[in-house]
């Protein structure tokens, strides 16, 4: 995918209603996973999340939904979280679907905003693209 076809996927995503099950395979399906990488984290074959709500893509981003009003400590619990660091993921996402935190763990960079406004933040989120297809 380029960066005009990921930029369309994660608006797309946005606008849709927010589903806290499918939210972080639809986040990574955006970026331009495959299918086989999707289903295999959801059975959980390659998901090493150690956090409640949490898939774990090695070397790429841990991404945790949880429960309103709980981003911000669900973000820090997947800063803390030892698989995010056995794992080598440089990215950690946090969101409720009503509020959205991200971090980039090599430059300390973050995004807070609604969770409708996340595309808004392309350039911190095309980051996280590239992680995908290096």
């Amino acid at each position: 995918m380029n960066a005009v076809e990921i930029e369309e996927a994660i608006s797309n995503l946005a606008e849709q209603a927010f589903d806290a099950a499918s939210f972080p395979y639809a986040f990574l399906e955006a970026f331009g996973n495959k299918a086989t990488t999707i289903k295999r984290l959801q059975s959980g074959a390659t998901n090493a999340s150690d956090v409640e709500g949490g898939v774990l893509q090695r070397s790429n981003i841990h991404i945790a939904v949880c429960a309103e009003g709980e981003v911000t400590a669900s973000l820090n619990a997947l800063k803390a979280s030892p698989a995010t660091t056995k794992a080598k993921a440089k990215f950690i996402l946090a969101t409720d679907g009503i509020n959205l935190e991200a971090e980039d763990l090599a430059s300390g960079e973050t995004v807070a905003c609604d969770y409708k406004d996340f595309p808004n933040h392309f350039g911190f989120f095309s980051a996280i693209g590239w992680h995908y297809h290096r």
